[in-house]
């Protein structure tokens, strides 16, 4: 084990903080105002009593950018984990399938699936989780009879109290980031670097976002609006009508 040197976690968020702001960027420019349409419950809009385009507009953007962030920032937080453990323990980036990390610590093999948050999953996803924790595990012990192979799956916020689940133990927030580093504060450690250059970044994204929700609003307002008020049902025929052709059957 080689002690963590914090000014390289540091560099290493300053240097690459930039591809989560650029691609949350990129994700907004590559909207269209269909795909929020489509993708959310305009039953539940209707029945939070939105009265303007512009709040509904907002409402649907605001909801989709939501997932896509946390999607995107925690494949940042995936890197900057595997890059920590990479210079404690030797740690590696696995190319087995829902397995991010491989980790040797006296003569055991961590097997770690990184997730955002400790809830993110139902029982089915959970599930395949520990199929595939099991498929890594016979691979190891195919090619060494004597590896000792533990699962992890480790959260990068969170906290869990109960960490052995039977298959596998979970690790949240500052038992995880413990766990890759063995320094029991870089969980707040981080916290500072991470707002590298942020004020200056999300000035660009909040001007692309304000040009966004304006051409949004326009478009909503032509397509499903009669006399400045929403057209629910064209909205919910355009989310939810049928694709099927006339006359088809089942």
């Amino acid at each position: 084990m080689t002690p963590l040197n914090i000014n390289e976690v540091q560099l290493f968020v300053e240097n690459n903080i930039g591809n989560f702001h650029q691609k949350r960027l990129q994700s907004l420019q590559k909207l269209k105002l269909e795909q929020i349409l489509r993708r959310k419950n305009p039953y539940l809009f209707r029945a939070k009593y939105i009265l303007t385009p512009n709040d509904l507009v907002k409402l649907l953007l605001d909801a989709f950018l939501s997932s896509q962030e946390e999607t995107i920032f925690g494949e940042f937080l995936e890197q900057l984990a595997i890059f920590i453990c990479e210079k404690v323990h030797g740690g590696q980036k696995s190319s087995a399938e829902g397995i991010d990390l491989v980790l040797k610590k006296e003569e055991i093999y961590y097997l770690v699936a990184i997730k955002s948050g400790p809830n993110w999953g139902n029982s089915s996803q959970i599930r395949k989780m520990i199929d595939q924790f099991k498929k890594a595990q016979r691979v190891y012990r195919t090619n060494n009879a004597n590896a000792h192979t533990i699962c992890i799956n480790g959260c990068c916020y969170g906290k869990e109290a109960k960490t052995d689940k039977g298959d596998y133990y979970k690790l949240c927030g500052q038992d995880f980031w413990e766990f890759i580093s063995g320094n029991p504060d870089l969980y707040t450690d981080i916290i500072e670097p991470l707002g590298y250059q942020a004020k200056e970044r999300n000035e660009a994204f909040n001007l692309e976002y304000a040009r966004i929700i304006t051409n949004f609003t326009y478009q909503f307002i032509d397509s499903f609006c009669d006399n400045g008020l929403i057209d629910w049902a064209k909205l919910v025929r355009f989310n939810s009508g049928s694709s099927r052709k006339t006359g088809e059957v089942i």
